[in-house]
């Protein structure tokens, strides 16, 4: 994003707007995070500011500042396309392609309004008015930092947006172990909490409050951990009666899949969910180095992300999904055993 851009972004938000914040579909930290920053960021410039989802997100955001503003599309449908219709500008942070917010897709494609894209996944869609698109960045909610200071208001980060942008960096960074995380994103979250964002309380939040349920869950997929050795990979399966079985509410999976990659010689793990209600396999992967599993995704599970983290989806069975990803490994067998 030039300064010109810069500049007229700046322009656009001097006198109050009806302005509204969307995320990809089933938001994780990230998303949640940076809707609910720039929500906190917006007000002070009296706007009308809507942050809408396209449906719930896991009981583990549920405390970050904010979130009982938050609509969603897909229990709220009338009064969201009514906002959405009558918006001025809609901020499009965490995903780059309008399919990524599932049944909000039409609506958005329709709309009128300004479109502010600011998002750090590969291949973006030329959908945004203004395009703020960074892949080495660490997170979104560290690009809406990075944003908030381009249009010098740096000195308007109190406690409540401090706390957002913390939470999204953390959970996207996995606690700052990625490597996307540089050392401009320690000098972020270190004035994030200068700023009053709590580090200890924020980690308490997301990563400490389980319950009896998902810690069986968690028990149950890690049983089911498979490793194949000689093309360092490892998946987890989870079955539709599993997740019954264990009471499975959204988010009790979140960040299973880095168990697998934990082990000892393994460069990709995957995780396959099945999804019975919407008739998918949900599918995360997880990968070291330089092995790119969105060129992975992109290519066989209709889905992206990052080089090190990607999601997908399928429509076969979980046998056949799990099959399907064993017989294609072997092409992957040099760039799995590359130093």
């Amino acid at each position: 994003m030039n300064k010109e851009e810069i500049e007229r972004i700046k322009q656009l938000l001097s006198t109050p707007k009806k302005i509204i914040i969307v995320p990809h579909r089933n938001p994780d930290g990230d998303a949640i995070g940076s809707i609910l920053g720039l929500y906190h960021y917006l007000l002070n410039g009296q706007h009308k500011v809507s942050p809408i989802t396209p449906n719930n997100y896991p009981n583990f955001l549920k405390w970050i500042p904010g979130e009982n503003t938050i609509l969603k599309h897909d229990s709220q449908t009338e009064l969201c396309e009514k906002l959405i219709n009558e918006a001025d500008i809609i901020f499009t942070l965490d995903f780059n392609a309008f399919h990524r917010t599932g049944k909000m897709e039409p609506i958005l494609s329709k709309s009128n309004a300004i479109k502010i894209m600011i998002d750090h996944h590969q291949a973006p869609d030329d959908y945004a008015t203004y395009m703020y698109s960074d892949v080495k960045m660490s997170s979104t909610c560290e690009m809406v930092y990075h944003f908030i200071s381009m249009l010098g208001n740096l000195n308007k980060i109190e406690a409540k947006i401090a706390t957002c942008l913390y939470t999204g960096i953390m959970t996207d960074t996995g606690s700052f172990r990625f490597a996307s995380t540089t050392t401009t994103t320690h000098k972020v979250v270190a004035d994030l909490i200068e700023r009053g964002a709590n580090n200890s309380e924020i980690h308490n939040s997301v990563y400490d409050t389980n319950s009896y349920s998902r810690i069986q869950l968690l028990g149950c997929a890690l049983n089911n951990l498979k490793i194949i050795p000689e093309l360092k990979t490892s998946y987890i399966t989870l079955s539709q009666e599993e997740l019954n079985k264990y009471n499975y509410t959204k988010g009790d999976t979140e960040g299973v899949v880095n168990y697998g990659l934990s082990l000892d010689g393994i460069k990709l793990a995957a995780i396959f969910i099945e999804d019975k209600n919407e008739g998918i396999i949900k599918i995360s992967l997880r990968s070291k180095g330089v092995f790119s599993v969105n060129e992975m995704s992109r290519k066989h599970f209709n889905g992206g992300g990052h080089t090190n983290a990607a999601g997908g989806k399928s429509y076969s069975s979980l046998q056949e999904t799990v099959e399907k990803f064993i017989s294609i490994l072997p092409t992957y067998k040099k760039a799995l055993n590359d130093e």
